[in-house]
């Protein structure tokens, strides 16, 4: 558990370091910009991101499960995983027309065929790297990371300063592919050559993989296709900024979490009692972290926007609460694909992701075709509520250890403190007028912090004081600041 510990600190930190990175970015560019220009580039990102999922081997993720991958097995998925990266820049190229014509910004298509050169840059890097998370030497994916993510933040900076176009995000993009490239090589000593001696037995684990990475990708993806279909790139370009702003407070504490639980599920997958102790600690921390994070930014979007991007962006605030409260719901069962993977369950991770499209879809194009942005993303929500429930009622029937009530424990005390968090915070906006936006930040964002964490620790205390998430993390940071106040060693220089 130690292990785990650790990785996380660091995961968290590289994580937030490159989120840090793209909000110092975000704020730059929006006031060089214009919503329109995010607007094109996310109408290209979507068809870029679908080519390059749509080939996905997942040759990289069955490299982490297998115990002990030979030279052979890295040669087959770096060779597999180069094939996928040319396969896919040549579609973008040949159908970025089509992709154009569909969103109606013929500006796009030129767009597409660059970005396409990145994915073909990004086939080329050393596989050797995949080893920072296998071996759990986070600290080298930190840097390997943080290089590439700061070199196309420079860049892009400096090309919107210039440019005050698009294009300084387009070329941002494939400067940094290009760093990854070179760092990879030089930060890791493998040398992979062409070779698909083990191509069998890689394809046998990812094409389910492949699958469900398709369907998932479709999955939150959908809804932007659709957008981008029925309006016009400025609306496009508040609705990519506010899911991107939407997900950082829970996905971006999620991810790099998931990040070391992957291998650590793999490590204990032998003692199903291990695995479901294991698993339901990562479920409650995980939830009592990321729900309240969701549901505050819900309630301080307004200011969130004024301050963050300008009164330009004041469109993006009904999607920014939309997509925070489903990134909410989605909060309570984030570690709960990577346990199903762990166990072998990617076919039913992949039939669930489609079923999930499929349901969208008719949702989108059948039943309601004429929904416009904002009603799109309310569908969004409940889809991904109803999807939830039924997700929750498959990882209870795939892996048997688990109870219903496992599940309850973990999020019912966070449910019921945000749930005060956001009577106490709708109670402040209705009889207090906030002199400015920062004032009424500063304000929630404090209030609703202590009415969360009192609200919690009461619950958790009425309960008994159980061994949960609560108890977890009080006892991590009691080690931390005993740490903190041991005395020196004895033979401490001075």
């Amino acid at each position: 558990m130690k292990d785990i510990v650790q990785g996380t600190i660091l995961t968290v930190a590289m994580r937030w370091t490159d989120r840090l990175i793209g909000l110092v970015s975000t704020l730059i560019l929006a006031r060089l910009l214009v919503p329109e220009d995010f607007g094109i580039i996310a109408m290209a990102s979507l068809f870029i991101t679908l080519a390059d999922v749509f080939f996905d081997l997942g040759v990289y993720v069955t490299l982490v499960q297998n115990k002990s991958p030979s030279q052979a097995h890295f040669d087959t998925a770096w060779t597999l995983g180069l094939l996928q990266a040319a396969l896919a820049a040549v579609v973008l190229f040949l159908s970025a027309p089509y992709a154009a014509a569909y969103f109606h910004e013929p500006r796009v298509e030129d767009v597409i065929k660059i970005l396409g050169l990145g994915l073909l840059i990004t086939g080329f890097d050393n596989i050797g790297v995949v080893n920072f998370q296998k071996e759990m030497r986070f600290g080298q994916d930190f840097i390997f990371m943080f290089t590439r993510r700061f070199s196309g933040f420079a860049v892009t900076i400096i090309a919107a300063w210039m440019l005050q176009s698009y294009w300084a995000l387009a070329i941002g993009t494939v400067s940094g592919r290009l760093v990854g490239l070179v760092c990879s090589f030089l930060m890791h000593p493998m040398r992979p050559r062409l070779g698909l001696s083990k191509v069998r037995e890689i394809l046998g684990v990812s094409q389910w993989l492949m699958a469900r990475t398709t369907g998932g990708y479709l999955e939150s993806q959908l809804h932007r296709v659709v957008v981008g279909r029925r309006d016009d790139a400025t609306v496009m370009g508040a609705y990519a900024m506010a899911g991107d702003i939407s997900a950082m407070p829970s996905t971006e504490l999620l991810m790099p979490i998931n990040r070391v639980l992957f291998p650590a599920f793999v490590r204990v997958k032998e003692d199903p009692q291990e695995l479901k102790r294991v698993f339901l600690i990562a479920q409650g921390v995980q939830t009592l972290i990321a729900m309240p994070a969701s549901a505050g930014l819900a309630l301080v979007a307004p200011e969130i926007i004024m301050l963050m991007l300008g009164e330009k962006w004041l469109m993006a605030v009904p999607f920014v609460q939309i997509f925070a409260v489903a990134s909410l719901a989605t909060a309570m069962l984030s570690s709960a694909t990577y346990l199903m993977i762990t166990l072998g369950h990617v076919k039913a991770l992949a039939l669930f992701s489609w079923a999930q499209v499929v349901l969208f879809a008719v949702l989108a194009f059948v039943v309601f075709p004429a929904f416009e942005a904002l009603q799109i993303a309310w569908l969004r929500l409940w889809v991904s509520v109803a999807s939830d429930v039924i997700f929750a009622g498959l990882l209870l029937h795939f892996f048997s250890p688990l109870r219903s009530i496992d599940l309850a424990r973990g999020v019912l005390r966070p449910i019921l403190a945000v749930g005060a968090m956001a009577v106490c915070l709708h109670a402040l906006s209705t009889f207090w007028v906030s002199p400015s936006p920062f004032a009424a930040l500063v304000a929630k964002t404090l209030i609703g912090a202590g009415v969360y964490t009192s609200t919690v620790v009461t619950l958790w205390w009425a309960a008994g004081r159980p061994c949960g998430a609560e108890f977890y993390l009080l006892n991590a940071a009691k080690k931390v600041l005993a740490k903190r106040t041991d005395p020196p060693p004895v033979n401490a220089a001075p």
